[in-house]
């Protein structure tokens, strides 16, 4: 039978033992509030993929998919970056949420300018001939003015903490995405112009929802003088995730301009079954962002690197290794079109570990304020990226061929970004 201390205590017990488990057990907690975010976001972007994929022809939903990428990508210019800078109080400061809350809806508008001339550029240079500019803008404004809002208050609410908050309103998004996306299946009409409209009005109503039911209560406050001092590192950071989206997408914009929407379609399908194996990826990566902020030298250790390093990995290559075995088996499971695709599926095993270890080394600079070296390692890898791309499609590879190779491009991309990553680490993590 164990005695108290005069505070309480039982002896033999170690305080500090039982606060660190109790640590442990709030870090379990919180991974298990936001993955079920990401599991419910995973089932139902399924859901979403296969009700688009099937009722848009192969070339529609290739330009599509592009045309919604690029979206992703040029939402970076929204703000200028100051979504950072918000992210960074709600997780440090949450007190001077309203300040930049007030701070990151001014540089909206002020960025918005850019934001059309971009698109307008985007337009121009990939899609002028095969889709039309009301259909494109269109895709674009969901992804930029409406998407990218309700983004920021998932950041927030997992800035400050509120995981199951961030997880419910993820999963609500992605169940109107995919409802626009049924409801659109059963319609007489299965054209790009229509699904653009429904697609528009999805993210229209999650801004909504977002905005009124989820951000966290607080009074607006302009600091103009505040901004300005943080405006250098939100431009970095908005430079660099334009730059990571375009290494990230830049294999379907490619496509699509050297080999024309059906090629896009199919090459478009393949990436996003890849891309939903990142889902639960990103989840541990926000979290290990959040504690890289507060505690720099969490990753001192090569042989903890090393592990976090093989588990993206590992976990990744399964995800996508246990869908190619059942879609093997069942071919038409996820609809006629889709299938066409899958058997290629199998040949791009080793891309999304590869793809997602260079997204998860990004985030450690981001965690460790090195804003500037992430953006110039984005742009290397952008620029990297492209050129051997376009050394793959200009030899006029089968298919089959062209996703093999892929995985010699992401592995090249993987050893440069660790190299610059771990190189750039040995320096000392900046403040916030």
């Amino acid at each position: 039978m164990s005695s108290l201390t005069p505070s309480g205590e039982k002896v033999g017990q170690d305080p500090s033992l039982r606060a660190r488990l109790r640590g442990r057990v709030g870090i379990v907690r919180d991974y298990a509030s936001a993955i079920s975010g990401s599991a419910g976001r995973l089932v139902f972007s399924l859901i979403y993929f296969v009700a688009l994929a099937n009722t848009l022809s192969i070339a529609d939903f290739g330009l599509f998919a592009t045309a919604s990428a690029t979206g992703v990508m040029l939402s970076r210019i929204l703000a200028f970056g100051y979504i950072t800078a918000l992210y960074r109080m709600a997780t440090v400061r949450p007190a001077l949420i309203g300040v930049f809350t007030a701070g990151f809806i001014l540089m909206a508008v002020a960025s918005l300018p850019v934001l059309g001339l971009a698109s307008l550029g985007a337009h121009a240079i990939f899609f002028g001939s095969d889709m039309a500019l009301p259909v494109f803008l269109t895709v674009i404004a969901a992804e930029t003015l409406l998407w990218r809002p309700v983004e920021a208050v998932v950041i927030v609410n997992n800035g400050m903490g509120r995981f199951g908050r961030a997880a419910v309103l993820v999963i609500l998004g992605t169940v109107l995405r995919a409802a626009a996306a049924g409801i659109f299946m059963f319609l007489p009409v299965g054209d790009l112009s229509t699904w653009s409209l429904f697609y528009l009005a999805a993210n229209a109503v999650s801004l909504l929802i977002a905005a009124f039911f989820f951000y966290p209560p607080c009074r607006l406050r302009l600091k103009p003088r505040v901004y300005l001092r943080r405006l250098p590192d939100s431009l970095y950071v908005a430079g660099a995730e334009i730059l990571f989206y375009l290494q990230m997408e830049m294999d379907k914009l490619l496509v699509l301009v050297l080999g024309g929407p059906h090629l896009a379609g199919i090459y478009a399908i393949i990436m996003r079954l890849v891309d939903l194996t990142a889902i639960p990826i990103r989840t541990f990566t926000m979290m290990l962002v959040q504690r890289l902020m507060r505690t720099p030298e969490l990753l001192a250790r090569t042989m903890r690197r090393i592990g976090l390093e093989a588990a993206v990995f590992a976990v990744s290559t399964l995800a996508l290794a246990a869908l190619a075995v059942i879609l093997h088996f069942f071919p038409t499971l996820l609809g006629r079109n889709v299938s066409e695709a899958s058997p290629l599926l199998g040949l791009a095993l080793f891309v999304p570990g590869l793809r997602n270890l260079v997204e998860y080394q990004a985030e450690l600079l981001f965690a460790r304020g090195q804003t500037l070296l992430r953006a110039i390692n984005l742009a290397f890898l952008a620029g990297l990226k492209a050129v051997l791309l376009a050394l793959l499609l200009v030899q006029s590879l089968e298919v089959g061929q062209l996703v093999l190779w892929l995985n010699a491009v992401f592995a090249a991309l993987y050893l440069a970004s660790m190299l610059f990553t771990y190189s750039a680490m040995r320096l000392p993590a900046k403040s916030i």
